[in-house]
């Protein structure tokens, strides 16, 4: 049996994270999507709503699974999930020299763990969790950015926000 993980933060979970779910799991028996914590970012959603929003978006992949691992290594979660392979998805350029990054760090800290990039389509290369919540917090549409209950979740947080 093929596992892999989907490591990301996914603040909220994108269009683009779906698409790259969605080819995964034409690909891996099991795929665990793992939501984690970036110590560089600061977040909208709790971790408890960024899950229950990928479980939304996913639910029509029986070989998916959302987890919560706020407080771990990526490739301890990838050993603990008995995970062989991490799931990283592209968008331009720059992501992949970044993506090159990680799975050389990865490969260094765990040598059996490798790292399978996937591209987006070309119409969620330009989508970012941040840029979303950017739009939105002016009051934008992010529709056809995000799943639908990802996209009525923002509204109504960064509505709450404005008026506090």
């Amino acid at each position: 049996m093929s596992t892999a993980i989907f490591p990301g933060s996914f603040d909220p979970l994108t269009n683009g994270h779906v698409d790259i779910i969605q080819q995964a799991a034409k690909i891996f028996d099991q795929i665990y999507v793992v939501i984690m914590t970036n110590t560089a970012k600061k977040y909208l959603f709790t971790e408890k709503e960024r899950q229950s929003l990928a479980q939304d978006a996913v639910k029509e992949e029986k070989n998916v699974t959302v987890l919560l691992r706020p407080n771990s290594l990526t490739v301890d979660v990838a050993h603990d999930l008995q995970a062989n392979v991490i799931i990283r998805g592209v968008r331009n350029n720059a992501d992949f020299l970044y993506e090159q990054q990680i799975a050389e760090m990865n490969k260094e800290i765990a040598p059996d763990v490798s790292t399978v990039l996937f591209f987006t389509k070309p119409e969620n290369s330009f989508v970012a969790s941040s840029i979303v919540k950017e739009i939105a917090n002016f009051n934008g549409d992010t529709k056809s950015f995000l799943p639908a209950k990802a996209a009525a979740a923002i509204r109504k947080k960064i509505g709450k926000e404005k008026d506090e």
